[in-house]
């Protein structure tokens, strides 16, 4: 593995003295107001944080200033359903590696029914393992994504891909993204999954209503509360259902 040749996507930067107002969405999530800049892990950077710090909006911008279609999928995916993203990707200045990627791919949870639709009407299913992705549970076509379509020497950007996987799954995914890590590959991936979190290589951004921040795996959220509830779940299902 050459490290020389990542991260692709080294930093991306807020362009703030091109916007109007920090009032106007998305421009008013804090997690956006206080953004200057980030920098990217060679391997994997971590988006975490509570429903609605802006993990996704970013995650989303920073796949569309990539050239990937909104609703997810590689850049050569043209298909459309809703015009539900910002406009957030046009104010991210990108900062990139000598080196581009030879594959790419957006991963988002909540759109990927459409993209298996859009698979299955074109019949381009050999990337996917040749099977149908409706014809598999949610987890599996996530999976089959993963680990077919993926090739390798690419820039992968994912939103919750969690939200099909039971924990067994998520241990495969990080066993998955650990060969494509090996094979000079870099993930962006908004999560809520402690599981996934624990890949080492990695760096987290904790998205909250003071800003962005980056913080170690055992100081997330989602690692303590899950934590605390498996070692005193019995105390701790009291102390909610007597709330």
């Amino acid at each position: 593995m050459n490290f020389e040749d990542r991260p692709y996507l080294r930093e991306i930067q807020l362009k703030r003295d091109d916007i109007n107002s920090f009032e106007d969405y998305p421009f008013s999530i804090p997690a956006v107001k206080e953004l200057d800049y980030l920098e990217f892990h060679p391997d994997v950077t971590f988006f975490v944080g509570e429903n609605g710090t802006g993990k996704s909006t970013l995650v989303e911008a920073i796949a569309i200033s990539q050239g990937f279609n909104p609703e997810g999928g590689t850049k050569q995916s043209t298909f459309f359903t809703s015009r539900t993203h910002s406009d957030l990707h046009q104010y991210l200045k990108t900062i990139k590696s000598f080196k581009q990627p030879k594959d790419g791919y957006f991963l988002r949870a909540e759109s990927f029914y459409n993209l298996a639709t859009l698979m299955d009407e074109t019949g381009y299913l050999g990337g996917y393992g040749g099977k149908s992705l409706h014809q598999q549970s949610h987890g599996e076509s996530f999976m089959a994504t993963l680990v077919n379509k993926l090739r390798g020497n690419g820039l992968y950007i994912m939103d919750e891909p969690e939200a099909a996987l039971s924990p067994a799954r998520q241990m495969a995914a990080i066993s998955a993204i650990h060969q494509l890590v090996e094979d000079n590959s870099q993930f962006i991936i908004a999560t809520h999954s402690p599981i996934l979190l624990a890949y080492p290589r990695s760096k987290i951004y904790q998205f909250s209503e003071t800003g962005i921040y980056e913080v170690s795996y055992e100081d997330t959220e989602h690692y303590s509360i899950t934590k605390d509830f498996l070692n005193r779940h019995e105390q701790m299902l009291k102390i909610l259902m007597e709330e």
